[in-house]
């Protein structure tokens, strides 16, 4: 069939089952705006292209469907980047679609001209500059396979506006999906199990892999074979049951003392789809000091970056847990449970007439339906949310671990709310964050989407100003914010 290059992009854009796109408008992009504008794709107009991104990036954490967002070229594709750097430190599928300058144009400083995909290089999964409409229609099926194949990420196509606008003989095609993951070695699941065998004090802890890789029951299945604890990274969290009698929480800087506590103390460390961030292991000598640690992920590139392991196995999270879960034995691990799980602490009752962060929240809590979207910012509101609300299922926290965005709460709640219409999405913010991307209250408005904002106006920048008064004197320098959201 012969069409333009915009019609069939947005032709493979069907095919892939895209049924939402958020962007932004502007001059290297009108032919494909006009394109979609005559499809069924709804589109989502934000007022920013950041806030485009994070929505992209939300609707894809929410629905574990490929997000896509467009950008025009030059300031408003560069505005993306901070929202492509988020998603690709979270490992979270997104396609990118932004125009470009003719390609007479490229190279001299025309218009809204800028290298973007030398921009995004560091920050993407891989992208691409077409330059032939010939090589459209399967770069894009190219993008979205490397997007969700493996360890997912964002991937970038730059589109020049010739490109869009010529002719080409468009050839309809499948969507392929995701690539096959390579299956674990044998040898790596038997070593793991005598290491299972030998030891007396194991931990399971897991991250965002986990829920990448929808491994969630596996995971069940094998802590209660095993009879352990659990514990995960922020990224981890709706992975595993809050209300399971083996959750310890979450571990490192911000987590619990049951959690960091069975990470000191166990002699085999199964670490699941985690990548031992700075957050969790500061001092790599001394983490997990006394245990042997088993690391399972699809990313080679992962495996001994930051913490020496014993032994590893490459694989999907989903794949090797349930190959273990066919071979391990039923343990039963009373002693160590006990030691552990009795550091689990009940909130003691606060009397307090002063409001606190906890009361707001877990008033919240109550009230909310129990499947209820959480999208936070980046701070101390954060780690409240975190520490006071329960998650369990994949996508129920939204929240920037990696890349530590300010700004990126309200954005990716739209794009949750959007994928999910009929769940309750509460965004969580502190006045410093709220104030970066508050212009996306509009694109609520607009778009009548029910999510509820909670603003913890404490008049600073909460967790950078915790820092000032521990390291650095309580010399609160520009960290107070004496001008109202």
């Amino acid at each position: 069939m012969k069409m333009i290059g915009a019609r069939a992009l947005i032709e493979c854009l069907k095919k892939e089952q895209v049924q939402v796109v958020f962007g932004y408008p502007g001059g290297s992009v009108l032919t494909l705006y006009n394109e979609l504008d005559q499809s069924d794709i709804t589109h989502v107009l934000t007022g920013h292209e950041q806030g485009a991104v994070h929505a992209a990036d939300g609707y894809a954490r929410a629905t574990g469907h490929t997000g896509v967002a467009f950008a025009t070229s030059g300031p408003g594709v560069c505005n993306m980047v901070t929202g492509i750097a988020t998603a690709a430190m979270d490992s979270i599928p997104l396609v990118v679609i932004s125009g470009q300058v003719a390609t007479t144009l490229i190279g001299r400083d025309s218009f809204q001209e800028v290298d973007i995909t030398g921009i995004t290089m560091p920050v993407t999964k891989h992208n691409y500059i077409v330059k032939r409409v010939e090589d459209l229609a399967d770069t894009v099926r190219e993008a979205f396979r490397i997007a969700a194949s493996g360890r997912p990420g964002p991937v970038l196509i730059d589109i020049p506006k010739d490109v869009t606008a010529a002719l080409t003989d468009y050839q309809p095609k499948p969507c392929a999906g995701p690539r096959p993951t390579p299956a674990p070695k044998e040898e790596r699941i038997s070593r793991t199990l005598e290491l299972l065998a030998e030891c007396r004090k194991p931990l399971i802890y897991f991250g965002g892999g986990v829920l990448s890789s929808g491994a969630e029951e596996p995971l069940v299945r094998l802590a209660e074979k095993l009879d352990i604890p659990v514990c995960a990274s922020m990224m981890g969290l709706g992975g595993f049951p809050a209300d399971h009698r083996l959750w310890l929480g979450m571990v490192g800087m911000h987590g619990t003392q049951a959690s960091n506590t069975a990470c000191d103390q166990c002699d085999l460390l199964i670490a699941v789809g985690c990548r031992f961030s700075d957050r969790v292991a500061l001092d790599p000598a001394s983490f997990a000091s006394q245990a042997k640690i088993v690391q399972i992920d699809i990313d080679r590139s992962e495996i001994d970056k930051n913490i020496l392991t014993d032994h590893h196995i490459i694989g999907s999270a989903k794949r090797v847990l349930e190959l273990l879960n066919q071979r391990v034995p039923q343990y039963h691990r009373d002693a160590w449970k006990e030691q552990i799980l009795s550091l689990k602490r009940e909130p003691e009752v606060e009397t307090s007439q002063v409001l606190t962060p906890r009361q707001v929240l877990e008033t919240i809590r109550r009230m909310a339906p129990q499947d209820t979207i959480v999208a936070t910012d980046v701070g101390q509101h954060q780690m409240w949310s975190i520490q006071h609300f329960h998650f369990d299922y994949p996508g129920q926290l939204l929240t920037s671990g990696g890349f530590g965005t300010m700004g990126f709460g309200l954005g990716a709640a739209i794009g949750a709310k959007v994928g999910n219409p009929d769940k309750v999405v509460v965004h969580t913010t502190g006045d410093g964050c709220f104030r970066m991307n508050c212009h996306e209250l509009a694109t609520v408005e607009h778009y009548h989407l029910p999510i509820i904002t909670v603003i913890f106006n404490n008049g600073c920048l909460g967790m950078v100003r915790q820092w000032q008064n521990l390291l650095y004197h309580q010399r609160f320098s520009q960290t107070t914010l004496d001008r109202g959201p």
